[in-house]
């Protein structure tokens, strides 16, 4: 952990733009809370944007993930970013007591969630996967306004389309893919941003 502090330190120092964290829930991987990690870096560097390299928004709740990367974007002065994804590894979703089955309308409501959260500070709003927020007051707020979150996507161009048609940046995910082989989606994003 200290030597992927120090390399976040270093990517700073040499001006690097942004370093993004994972999410995984598996026992050879470090990251199973971004926002920690991403505190700590905070605190050591002075440029760099800081980032989740996605956030599992589907086995997480929006209200909890969005008071955690503002309290990271106050502790680095308005440096904080996140995107969030449904995620390429599915053992969040058992971890936290979600179906597989609702991979899909799991991601979609929390993303509607998270967006309204970070538009209004006290929230009107019910869905099927969690209770309903009846004008709660969602603290801290976030130095940016709004706070940048992006969409992370893995290669359908249903979700390329859905990000486009919610105004939201995007990161494609290739992993272990070819870069050529997300092309085709762009033009659509592009065209449902319009």
């Amino acid at each position: 952990m200290q030597r992927l502090i120090e390399q976040i330190e270093y990517a700073d120092k040499i001006g690097l733009d942004v370093f993004g964290i994972g999410e995984h829930h598996r026992m050879e991987f470090l990251d199973s809370a971004p926002a920690v990690i991403l505190a700590a870096a905070a605190a050591r560097t002075n440029q760099i944007r800081l980032t989740s390299a996605v956030t599992v928004l589907s086995a997480a709740d929006p209200v909890r993930v969005f008071q955690e990367f503002s309290t990271l974007d106050l502790l680095s002065h308005g440096r904080a970013e996140m995107v969030v994804g449904r995620g390429s590894s599915i053992e969040a979703f058992p971890l936290f007591g979600y179906r597989l089955e609702d991979y899909d309308s799991l991601f979609e409501e929390k993303l509607d969630l998270l967006l309204k959260i970070r538009n209004n500070e006290h929230v009107y709003w019910s869905g099927k996967y969690r209770p309903s927020m009846t004008g709660q007051g969602v603290y801290p707020r976030p130095l940016q306004n709004p706070l940048p979150i992006w969409i992370g996507i893995g290669g359908t161009p249903e979700s390329f389309v859905r990000a486009g048609l919610l105004g939201l940046p995007l990161m494609a995910a290739i992993i272990g893919g070819e870069t050529h082989r997300f092309r085709p989606f762009v033009d659509p994003y592009r065209q449902a941003g319009m």
